[in-house]
């Protein structure tokens, strides 16, 4: 078993993509808390992200693609939310969640069209594309940056839903939906703000994340989105520490199945995982117990 010789590469992996994974799953806690929706489409938003990279990098400097790329995305997430999700406010969630899958279909396609199905080849960023050496083990500069700026981005956001406006206002509307609309809280745009924030880390974790993994297909964000919507559930859904702690949990537990050449059932033991945490702990780790009103 490889782990057990040279374990830190695959710890060193598994922390690296647990971050990028923890960037994706903010996105989906932070719907749920708010709409009480899964958004089945915000793996695809991911996948895009990628693809706008690819494109735009043949095309225009790096340091134009990048912004770019982030200010796309945003737009994008913005867009589905007023296009799909808005309409439906106030229809049942199944129809909702039918929705979701609807959008997610639509961007697979999207991209099947027009790469014909062909993976891409996503470009080296200079710098952190680069290769070092930590303790012996060789790994890329990615790999150190990620967890580093995941942190930085969570407690950046945290900072900004408890110490702003509009940060107050989400709390407010993830708390009770319909006395907020009541307190005068303007709702709609409060969504937005959350599906733009959400698009925003998901496009950060696509730069991130394709840098290791160095080829985008139109199906690339159905199994990374599968697993963030894991991590965001084994966190407790709706917590936002309770996702990046979830979401880092399941990289480094899958990068250690990896190496010690259980390939196989890597993707397999995020599921299991799941299963268990919902046999055990519904809620999740820092999951609270809902209660209905009647």
């Amino acid at each position: 078993m490889q782990f057990l010789q040279t374990p830190l590469p695959y710890l060193l992996a598994g922390i690296s993509v647990g971050g990028q994974y923890a960037l994706i799953a903010i996105g989906y806690t932070m719907v749920y808390g708010i709409l009480r929706l899964i958004n089945f489409a915000h793996g695809d938003v991911f996948m895009v992200a990628g693809m706008f990279m690819v494109f735009l990098s043949a095309s225009l400097p790096l340091g134009l693609a990048i912004p770019l790329v982030l200010v796309i995305t945003v737009l994008l997430g913005f867009l589905i939310e007023r296009a799909a999700y808005k309409p439906l406010r106030d229809a049942p969630r199944m129809s909702v969640m039918i929705s979701a899958i609807g959008v997610s279909y639509l961007l697979q396609n999207c991209a099947l069209y027009f790469t014909g199905g062909l993976a891409k080849v996503f470009p080296q960023i200079p710098w952190i594309s680069d290769t070092v050496e930590v303790f012996g083990a060789v790994t890329k500069r990615v790999t150190l940056i990620t967890p580093v700026l995941t942190v930085a981005l969570v407690i950046a956001l945290v900072l900004f839903i408890r110490h702003t406006k509009i940060g107050m206002a989400m709390r407010a509307v993830a708390k009770d939906f319909e006395t907020s609309r009541l307190m005068g809280i303007k709702v709609n745009s409060v969504i937005s703000a959350t599906f733009i924030i959400g698009s925003f880390l998901a496009a950060v974790g696509s730069l991130l994340y394709f840098t290791n993994y160095a080829s985008v297909t139109p199906t690339s964000g159905g199994m990374p989105g599968l697993k963030c919507f894991v991590a965001a559930v084994f966190g407790g859904i709706g917590s936002i520490p309770g996702a990046v702690i979830g979401a880092f949990i399941i990289g480094i537990c899958e990068n250690i199945i990896k190496g010690m050449g259980w390939t196989t059932f890597s993707d397999a033991f995020t599921f299991a995982l799941l299963i268990v945490i919902l046999l055990v702990k519904p809620t999740g780790l820092f999951g609270e117990k809902a209660t209905d009103k009647v």
